[in-house]
């Protein structure tokens, strides 16, 4: 990687935009301010690109990219450097030059030349990540694609664009090896940018297309499950690889390019199918299951970072030829922005539905969902989540997970975010269900011991799965779900001193009486065939945006010895 050398030409990256004025709703997030992990705050000054978001720390940037270390006590989380120089900018720019503001031009150019200076080739930490390279060479696409220059680029887009295979494609291999959506984002980046070259005349594209055209076939076909789960057990993870396939799909269509193979469309199918189960119809929220890294890819959108509508819609639209929502809003805006054919069909409505090779379970009724992970893992899993339940009451998420924080704020955040204290479920002596082997690796997977199937009656459904974990501790979880009533049934045993079951609750007012729990939402009931030594409303924490912390409720019910504790849920 030493000897690799790449120069920069000099000059605006985008020329006067000479497209028709559009009209299509744009994102705001970056007018007069900067947003990060999907919270904005108000600045009009170009980004410090070496400084942290996150709390203002300065990153080296004297320093050849491979000579910089993984993590850095004193900077903290290097994805606050990073969320600068992801590029979202530069979308919002060429939008706001697309609906007529010539100013908008100026500063994208202005932007990017500063980036440059302050970014000399592979020197600094925005040289150090292969998958965050990718992200700009993406970004950089799309912004050319809205400002119809994909085939007459300027020489100094044109060498950035280089600079950036030439960093992600000698390290590919690194990535893939993670079989994460570093893989999935640099083969993207590959594929886009060597054919952008080749459509410019340079041949030296050839290679990184064939390269990134690879990897995107094997990526698809590895790490997407014919139920359309991803491997890495999280709905925000989930968004990051569609939306790079729906990049790379809208490229490919743009510029008349060969089309993927017809695995790769079938596991695109599904996997947008998986996602349009895990999002909201109404709200665009889904659950907060695993890793969160506060990703959001082409935001092309002023809606919020939880809407995942936009990226459903997308996909669902490339990949099935059919609409998710048949309804207006700021969701369909991508379709217009990349210039679609509108699908005439819909797609069909939820029913309750087994994700079994994923390890998810989804069911429903009029005003309620209920999604269920159970351990079925091929991947590293991130989080001990097994036999979670989120529930939700009319969009809104009534049961819910802890989510991320930040993966470098310290080893409690780590341990408490990552562990099983965030999620619904049980608690077997205040250990972990899978040991913390270091910050992303989790040992002993736990294995699915019981299954029932989903079984659906009339306007009952029914589904059961258990665990035995590392210490023969056990867990089995009957969900039934009826119009108007939940019930949760946990069998625990082969614990030495307790377990704890906890919900974590919307924060709305909660009052605790005797054994039941009552709200607007909801009365919770809680029944034991054994003495219950405890029941308790406490105050946990979760992370819905990305380093950002807030308090909510948590129900706790404690007993000492093996036995079958009952919740019914009346709403």
């Amino acid at each position: 990687m030493q000897r690799v050398t790449s120069e920069i030409k000099q000059g605006d990256l985008f020329t006067q935009y000479t497209g028709s004025i559009s009209y299509t709703p744009l994102n705001a997030q970056w007018n007069g301010k900067h947003a990060y992990c999907g919270v904005e705050k108000e600045d009009l000054a170009i980004p410090n690109w070496h400084q942290s978001c996150l709390n203002s720390e300065l990153a080296p940037s004297d320093k050849p990219w491979y000579l910089i270390g993984d993590f850095n006590d004193q900077l903290g989380d290097i994805k606050g450097v990073w969320e600068a120089s992801r590029f979202d900018w530069a979308i919002c720019f060429a939008q706001q030059v697309e609906t007529g503001d010539e100013s908008a031009l100026k500063k994208i150019n202005a932007w990017l030349v500063d980036w440059i200076e302050s970014n000399p080739t592979y020197y600094g930490v925005n040289w150090k990540c292969g998958q965050e390279a990718s992200i700009r060479v993406m970004h950089l696409a799309l912004a050319s694609l809205l400002l119809k220059q994909t085939k007459n680029t300027t020489p100094a887009l044109l060498s950035l664009v280089k600079a950036h295979l030439k960093r992600i494609s000698p390290t590919i291999m690194y990535a893939i090896a993670q079989d994460n959506n570093h893989g999935t984002s640099e083969a993207a980046a590959l594929y886009i940018g060597g054919s952008w070259l080749v459509l410019n005349g340079d041949n030296d594209g050839v290679k990184w297309q064939k390269q990134g055209l690879k990897w995107l076939e094997n990526r698809a076909n590895k790490l997407i499950e014919t139920d359309g789960s991803f491997s890495q057990y999280s709905v925000n993870y989930h968004r990051v690889m569609l939306d790079t396939y729906s990049l790379a799909e809208a490229w490919r269509l743009k510029h008349n390019l060969t089309h993927f193979s017809k695995l790769l469309y079938v596991k695109l199918e599904a996997a947008t199918k998986w996602l349009f189960y895990f999002t909201d119809s109404k709200t665009g929220d889904t659950p907060n299951l695993g890793a969160n890294d506060g990703a959001r890819l082409i935001p092309l959108t002023n809606t919020d970072y939880r809407d995942f509508r936009p990226s459903v819609q997308l996909a669902s639209t490339l990949f099935a030829n059919k609409l998710t929502y048949n309804f207006s809003g700021d969701f369909n805006a991508p379709l217009e922005w990349l210039e679609l054919k509108i699908p005439s069909q819909c797609v069909a409505s939820k029913v309750a539905k087994d994700f079994t090779h994923g390890g998810y379970a989804y069911l429903n009724t009029t005003n309620a969902a209920l999604y269920f992970n159970y351990p079925m893992f091929k991947f590293r899993p991130s989080q001990c989540d097994a036999l979670h339940i989120d529930f939700w009451l009319n969009g809104q998420n009534v049961f819910r997970d802890g989510g991320t924080f930040s993966y470098n704020a310290g080893q409690k955040y780590i341990d408490y975010y990552g562990g099983v204290k965030s999620h619904n479920t049980i608690e077997f002596d205040s250990h972990d269900q899978m040991p913390r082997l270091s910050r992303f690796l989790l040992g002993n997977w736990l294995k699915t011991t019981l299954k029932k199937e989903l079984a659906v009656s009339g306007s009952e459904q029914q589904i059961s799965a258990g665990y035995e974990d590392r210490f023969d501790c056990k867990h089995t979880r009957a969900i039934i779900l009826k119009p108007n009533l939940l019930i949760i049934e946990d069998i625990v045993s082969g614990f030495k001193q307790k377990a704890v079951l906890r919900f974590r609750l919307i924060p709305v007012g909660w009052k605790l009486v005797g054994s039941s729990l009552v709200s607007e939402f909801c009365t919770i009931n809680i029944s034991a065939n054994i003495s219950i030594m405890r029941i308790e409303l406490t105050t946990g924490f979760e992370s819905r945006y990305y380093h950002q912390e807030s308090e909510i409720p948590v129900l706790e019910i404690e007993v000492a010895e093996p036995g079958i504790l009952t919740t019914e849920v009346k709403f």
